[in-house]
């Protein structure tokens, strides 16, 4: 099938040096990348690992998930970290 497409000069320009070096044509080395492109998207992807899982009695008290400021200073505290403000 005839196409048009637009590329970057320096793209056109490594592919047709790539067609020149394997001694065949632009159009099978652009067929060969798509066809490459399209099998790494068809093979299935591995699994993410499972999350660890902590166990305990929840929360230390005085812990408030929603407060990121107050976690970031209990972190301070237990570090070592004095305000410096």
């Amino acid at each position: 099938m005839r196409t048009t497409i637009t590329l970057d000069d320096a793209l056109l320009s490594e592919a047709k040096a790539l067609a020149a070096s394997r001694g065949t044509t632009l159009s099978a080395v652009i067929g060969d990348a798509l066809r490459e492109v399209f099998a790494r998207q068809a093979q299935p992807r591995a699994p993410l690992p499972p999350l660890p899982v902590f166990h305990g009695d929840g929360l230390m008290p005085g812990i408030d998930l929603d407060d990121g400021g107050g976690l970031w200073d209990l972190q301070d505290e237990e570090a070592g970290w004095r305000d410096r403000r």
